[in-house]
């Protein structure tokens, strides 16, 4: 397999993906954040919550375009670029992804003409739960696409079908309530929420400090400060469950996310640290400096603070007291599966129903370990470590801060002026950019850490690429690098031309 063309093909799908998420978290969040605030109109009949509603549901539709456009180009390139992978898991794959598009995008697509187009249309209720609709549908079609990823991370509900070399569902409903989809769906799209709430806090703080609007801001500050302190303080618990979860079905993410070499009891979390290259061991990383917390690690993997962690060397070289095999025991595992596959399909055709039956058992038992049959060295299971290790701790830090700042953002609004706090103010303006760094962040750590794989343990992605010239997929990642450089220029042009005009007077006409 050509080493540059599987580059490529993961950069250009790297970075639809990247784009794709400047635009989603939003739409998450602020979707909801509209439907509190209508309901309050509705309940009120103040028409200053009417007029709110309204410039914030602007600049959802304007980032809403937007991200459906990124959002499809994504889905098409699992079948462009990575054909082998949709072959091989399509069967599983593409379910949830047609649920997504049947129930959760028709739904979310219907009732967003009555939101934006049936003010004084109908009655005020009706177009409450269109809002509302629209908020479920936008969150529902998250959770498919998540239940995908997370497939992809810890396969489940299926089985390998040597006739034609695919895997096929078994239970759908373990793949939609695994442990891993249900953890990875909750934290995305909370941290969907806190993206919002901060966007909302920064522009309304953007307000206050021009002396424009500033009960829009205050009310909105409001809304959103509290909104973000409870799905920040959710965030934390889903992120707690998603580190039980990595230690368990991905260890070496959760080792390479904390540079853990060698494995320890009462292992420590490491606060602060900077990586250095070690030269003694390929891809090993040493720390120049860390700051370390001891126990926590361990008690973040197993909720003890005495359990056993293991680090990259157990994983790798493997570790007997711990029952863990080698990663060359597992290539070796996968290449049995890889062979035995290849003599199934030959007795087939030879009608050889013995050889077919000892090669069939041969592939179950080895199946799990069917993806290292495609590896070279052990090395090659081990993540990118800097990526991983920095990128979550930056999402962590950043998330400690947001809380912070909903909590300052609450007791302005109550008790202070919050329009004569100006460092308060500009914080919160220069909170919106670390947010979306932030969310991206949280990305690179689940995609960084679970590689080479792009189905756990059982399709690297080197085994999923398609063949396509390496010429072809640099062509097409120049193109897209300038189409969705220039929708995301168009997309901030757009937002900040309608937070400049501000909100409408009145009510439409």
């Amino acid at each position: 397999m050509d080493v540059s063309l599987v580059d490529w093909s993961r950069a250009q799908f790297a970075l639809t993906a990247i784009y794709h998420w400047l635009f989603v978290p939003l739409t998450l969040g602020l979707s909801f954040i509209i439907a509190f605030m209508e309901s309050i109109y509705v309940k009120t009949g103040d028409e200053e919550w009417k007029k709110i509603t309204k410039f914030w549901m602007t600049l959802f539709g304007v980032n809403f375009a937007i991200g459906v456009a990124t959002g499809i180009i994504l889905e098409f390139e699992f079948g462009t670029n990575w054909s082998n992978y949709s072959w091989f898991v399509g069967d599983i794959f593409g379910a949830p992804l047609a649920v997504e598009g049947i129930m959760a995008f028709f739904m979310e697509s219907t009732f967003i003409a009555v939101m934006f187009f049936g003010w004084n249309k109908v009655s005020k209720k009706f177009h409450l739960v269109s809002t509302w609709l629209v908020a479920a549908g936008a969150n529902l079609s998250a959770l498919w696409i998540l239940v995908a990823n997370a497939w992809m991370q810890y396969p489940t509900g299926m089985h390998f079908n040597p006739e034609t070399a695919r895997n096929e569902m078994l239970n759908f409903w373990e793949v939609l309530f695994s442990p891993v989809a249900i953890n990875k769906f909750l934290h995305t799209v909370t941290s969907g929420f806190v993206l919002s709430s901060v966007f909302v806090v920064g522009i309304s703080a953007w307000y206050l400090l021009r002396k424009r609007n500033q009960m829009l801001a205050k009310r909105s500050m409001l809304i959103a400060s509290v909104f973000g302190f409870v799905m920040s303080l959710f965030l934390i618990l889903t992120g707690d469950g998603s580190a039980r979860l990595l230690a368990r079905h991905q260890p070496l993410k959760f080792a390479a996310m904390e540079n853990l070499y060698e494995g320890q009891s009462n292992a420590p979390l490491v606060a602060v640290g900077i990586l250095k290259n070690d030269n003694t061991e390929p891809k090993k990383k040493d720390f120049l400096m860390k700051l370390e917390i001891p126990g926590v690690l361990s008690f973040m993997a197993f909720q003890n603070f005495d359990a056993y962690v293991p680090g990259i060397r157990d994983l790798v070289h493997g570790n007997p007291e711990q029952g863990i095999i080698s990663v060359n025991e597992k290539i070796a595992k996968g290449k049995l599966a890889i062979e035995a596959l290849k003599e199934y399909k030959e007795a087939g055709k030879t009608g050889d129903t013995a050889k077919a039956d000892s090669a069939s058992a041969v592939l179950n038992s080895n199946f799990k370990y069917f993806g290292y049959g495609y590896l070279e060295k052990p090395q090659d299971a081990i993540p990118p470590i800097g990526p991983a290790f920095y990128s979550f701790r930056i999402m962590v830090a950043l998330g400690m801060w947001f809380v912070l700042l909903f909590i300052l953002t609450v007791f302005f609004v109550f008790f202070r002026k919050p329009e004569k706090i100006k460092w308060y103010l500009y914080l919160s303006v220069l909170s919106i950019p670390l947010a979306y760094l932030a969310s991206e962040t949280g990305w690179l750590v689940a995609e960084f850490g679970r590689q080479p794989w792009v189905i756990q343990d059982l399709m690297p992605a080197s085994a999923a690429v398609s063949r396509l010239t390496t010429g072809s997929v640099q062509t097409t990642f120049i193109l897209f690098a300038v189409t969705f450089t220039l929708l995301l220029i168009a997309d901030i042009k757009i937002m900040s031309k309608q937070i400049k005009i501000g909100p409408k007077d009145g009510g439409e006409k």
